[in-house]
């Protein structure tokens, strides 16, 4: 069960990162201190690219595992 924690918590982070980035970016108008800042718009990106990497190498890590 351990094996599942890096790739849920990537794609949470992957998921977290990219409404930052919308938000950030002016696409989702819903929060008045996050839309249209730029900085959100960087923290998103970031945070994103957290959650795509510990999504792919747990992926990786759970088919070398299944072998």
């Amino acid at each position: 069960m351990k094996q599942w924690i890096r790739p849920v918590v990537g794609a949470f982070l992957l998921f977290v990162g990219v409404v930052w980035s919308l938000q950030g970016s002016g696409a989702i108008d819903n929060s008045d201190t996050m839309s249209g800042e730029s900085q959100w718009l960087a923290i998103g990106l970031v945070v994103a690219v957290v959650g795509v990497t510990l999504l792919v190498g747990g992926i990786r890590k759970l088919r070398a595992d299944r072998r």
